[in-house]
């Protein structure tokens, strides 16, 4: 049952970080309409089960009028609302309280903040801790998000043999991280990746939402258009099993997903996002409908 919806609230950020799965960047595009937000909130009480509605990006501060009226919206339909945000503005404590106020006065009930060596990696200070810091004396519910490097660890548990290397750190890679982050990483045989370890494609809890009309279901895999078909008609109308791509993950991952098709492939991947990410973005033409935007793909 879906019950959370995350605004990707624009695609721009001030940021081009290696580990981005969604390509955001300083000249990236795709930006929420106010015309366009009211439309989703329509439809979200059509759906009925949504509970929670977060703003994130891209930089959803680089919006921040937009997001303030999505968050009040949020608020008056009785949504609990969230944020994520790498907290560029914070520029001082003061001026962090000063961004904040506003957003506390609103009842935003979640502030999550990337705070690692992706965004402040040479800062003793940085923004994040700034904004953090006010958070507390404003009383805000917050939250770090800090995201590690890709690593290499030795397996330790039944399932790795001992002393196999595996891949440790919390980096997903697909996305700006497939052309940054997979050097020096241990790779398995293709045909091992036969399951989708990270979403529930069967049953999503919650999806993302571009400005293009895209659903997705993990970054770049689509639901459908909402600006084509109503957001609550597609979300009563999902099936796994009726959904190209889905379907193949679901049954047998992203192995089952290259045996379909017969995409061309590697015989080795460093991990089921990898592998994943890289047959989608081979089946693109095939699937423009699910596999959209073309930007998640480097695009």
């Amino acid at each position: 049952m879906l019950t959370g919806i995350h605004f990707l609230l624009s695609y721009k950020c001030d940021s081009e970080c290696d580990h981005c799965f969604v390509y955001s960047s300083p000249r990236a595009a795709g930006t929420f309409t106010l015309e366009q937000m009211k439309g989703v909130f329509a439809e979200l009480a059509r759906i009925g089960t949504i509970e929670s509605v977060y703003f994130e990006g891209g930089e959803p501060f680089l919006f921040y009028p937009l997001m303030c009226e999505g968050i009040r919206i949020a608020r008056d339909t009785g949504f609990k609302t969230g944020i994520v945000t790498n907290a560029y503005w914070a520029t001082s404590k003061e001026d962090a309280e000063l961004w904040l106020k506003p957003l506390r006065d609103l009842g935003l009930s979640d502030l999550s903040i990337s705070d690692d060596a992706f965004h402040y990696e040479n800062e003793k200070v940085s923004p994040a801790k700034r904004a953090l810091a006010a958070a507390v004396k404003l009383g805000m519910g917050y939250g770090s998000i800090c995201i590690d490097r890709p690593t290499v660890e030795m397996g330790a548990d039944s399932e790795i043999a001992r002393g196999e290397p595996v891949i440790g750190g919390s980096t997903m890679l697909k996305g700006r991280a497939v052309e940054k982050l997979l050097e020096g990483l241990p790779r398995r045989p293709w045909d091992e990746f036969t399951e989708c370890p990270y979403e529930d494609l069967r049953d999503p809890r919650r999806v993302h939402l571009d400005g293009y009309g895209n659903i997705h279901l993990c970054q770049g895999l689509s639901m459908g258009n909402m600006w084509e078909t109503p957001l609550s008609e597609l979300v009563k109308g999902y099936d796994a099993d009726s959904h190209p791509i889905c379907k193949p993950l679901v049954d047998g991952g992203p192995a089952r997903l290259i045996q379909q098709y017969n995409v061309p492939h590697e015989d080795e991947y460093v991990d089921a996002c990898h592998i994943c990410y890289l047959a989608r973005r081979a089946l693109l033409d095939r699937f423009p409908q699910y596999l959209a935007p073309r930007l998640v793909y480097g695009l």
